[in-house]
C-alpha cells in the first residue's frame, strides 16, 4: 500500500523567492485495489533532489529522486539494502508503453476558495486522460482518466523550489513513483507525472488534492484487459499538508544510509 500511496504524496508543498530547503508533512488516503487506508508522509526537497517516507504501522518506506543523477533510490527501514534504478533508461523503455502525444490535460480555476493549514487556497478542476498499452502491445490497449479537484496556494514559503524541482522532474520525463509498479500501470504512472507539471504551472503548491483514477479497456475485439480493469474498480487518493518547514537539510539524507547493499535494477 505504502508504494502506491507513495504516487499521491508528490502533490503536496509551499513557497518563497529565495532558495530554501523544504520539509513537507502530510496525510495521505487511498482506496481501490485492494486500498483502503490512511498513513503519513514526509518530503525533503533540497534543489533537484528529493526524499519521500511514507510510514504503515512499523515500516518507514523511502524514495529518493536525484534528477541530476538520473538515480531513483527505493529501500525500507526493515531491510539494509537499496533498489537503484537508472531513470534515463527506464524513462525511455516506459515510452514505449505510452502515447503521450494524444494525452488531454487540463486545470481550470472553479472559483472556490478555503483555509488550509492557515494558509487561502484557491480551487482547480484538474482533468487528464492518457492513452496506453501493457507491455507496449497494441491490442491491450487503455485510456487512463484522472479527474479531481485540488487546492492551490500561491506565494507561500518555498514555493520557487518546490516548482523548480517538479518542472526538471517534468523536463527530464521522470516517473515520480516506484517504476515496479510504473511497468505495471504505465498510463497512471504517467497521468501523475503530467498531474505535477500541472499543478506547478499553475505557479503553487496543492494544499489538498482528491483524485479519482480510473482505467478503461479500449473498444476492440479480444482486448482482454475490459474484464481485468473493470474487477479492478477505479482508485482514489487524497492528500492534505499539514505542515511546511524551510530550513537546511543535509546532503547524506539524499542517499540511501551508508553500509547499505545496492541492488541495480532495470
Amino acid at each position: 500500500m505504502t508504494r502506491v500511496l507513495g504516487l499521491a504524496i508528490l502533490v503536496l508543498s509551499l513557497a518563497a523567492p529565495a532558495a530554501a530547503d523544504l520539509t513537507l508533512k502530510q496525510a495521505v488516503t487511498g482506496k481501490g485495489m485492494g486500498m483502503n487506508g490512511q498513513t503519513t508522509a514526509t518530503t525533503y526537497i533540497k534543489g533537484n533532489k528529493m526524499r519521500s517516507e511514507t510510514q504503515a504501522g512499523d515500516r518507514t518506506q523511502t524514495t529518493i529522486f536525484d534528477l541530476d543523477a538520473q538515480k531513483m533510490y527505493i529501500f525500507d527501514s526493515k531491510k539494509k539494502e537499496a533498489d537503484v534504478w537508472d531513470m534515463a533508461a527506464f524513462a525511455s523503455e516506459l515510452s514505449k508503453s505510452v502515447d503521450t502525444s494524444a494525452m488531454k490535460a487540463s486545470l481550470k480555476p472553479n472559483g472556490q476558495t478555503k483555509q488550509i493549514a492557515g494558509q487561502t487556497a484557491t480551487g482547480f478542476d484538474l482533468e487528464i486522460s492518457m492513452p496506453a498499452t501493457m507491455a507496449g502491445n497494441k491490442d491491450m490497449s487503455m485510456l487512463v482518466t484522472m479527474t479531481g479537484p485540488t487546492w492551490i496556494v500561491k506565494n507561500a514559503p518555498g514555493t520557487a523550489d518546490y516548482l523548480r524541482f517538479y518542472k526538471s522532474a517534468a523536463e527530464k520525463g521522470w516517473v515520480l513513483s516506484d517504476p515496479r509498479a510504473a511497468k505495471g500501470a504505465p498510463g497512471q504512472a504517467r497521468a501523475m507525472t503530467e498531474m505535477y507539471k500541472q499543478l506547478a504551472e499553475a505557479g503553487g503548491i496543492a494544499y489538498e488534492t482528491d483524485v479519482q483514477i480510473k482505467m478503461s479497456a479500449n473498444s476492440g475485439a479480444g482486448n482482454p484487459l475490459g474484464g481485468l480493469l473493470a474487477r479492478m474498480g477505479n482508485i482514489s487518493t487524497a492528500t492534505t499538508m499539514q505542515s511546511v518547514e524551510t530550513g537546511a537539510l543535509t546532503e547524506d539524507l539524499f542517499a540511501p544510509p551508508a553500509g547499505y547493499k545496492l541492488n541495480q535494477k532495470k
